[in-house]
């Protein structure tokens, strides 16, 4: 693999995760504070249909190509680049993969998979929403700083 691909692939890698990072941080500072500000059955609504759009558009498209090519990224910087790149390349491949695949799959989802099974308008769902609004943002920081890391070293990576 040419030099000029791999560096355009790394490219690709530090906006894919920089756009995700972007979600993640409008999530974070915006949109969860938002919902949590409404009443409990109208936030928990909206994030029950959040969940069930973002996974059928662009967005998880983004998210998991970045994360394919990440793995592709950091297998090719230790089989074909050792000398150059290697560290940095390979640190934003774990910084997304762990960070923000990891701990979106370990933590986040599961979250959502609780929250879809709530009755919005069951006055008994209002605890769990809040604990789900305090634990899922507390990890979408995580995943959010993760990714803008995993940008910065991508970003890096062809100047090494």
């Amino acid at each position: 693999m040419s030099e000029g691909t791999f560096a355009a692939l790394t490219v690709v890698a530090a906006v894919g995760s920089g756009v995700v990072a972007g979600v993640f941080f409008a999530f974070s500072t915006s949109v969860m504070r938002t919902l949590a500000g409404l009443p409990a059955a109208q936030g928990i609504a909206a994030m029950q249909r959040i969940n069930v759009v973002i996974v059928k558009g662009w967005f998880l498209a983004v998210f998991l190509g970045t994360a394919a090519l990440s793995a592709v990224l950091a297998v090719l910087a230790l089989v074909l680049r050792p000398e150059n790149g290697l560290v940095v390349t390979v640190l934003g491949a774990a910084l997304y993969l762990a960070g923000g695949f990891g701990v979106t799959v370990a933590a986040n989802v599961p979250r959502n998979d609780r929250l879809a099974a709530l009755d919005a308008e069951d006055p008994g769902s209002e605890a769990p929403w809040r604990e789900f609004v305090a634990e899922w943002t507390v990890w979408n920081h995580v995943r959010g700083a993760a990714c803008a890391a995993a940008c910065a070293c991508f970003a890096a990576a062809p100047l090494g």
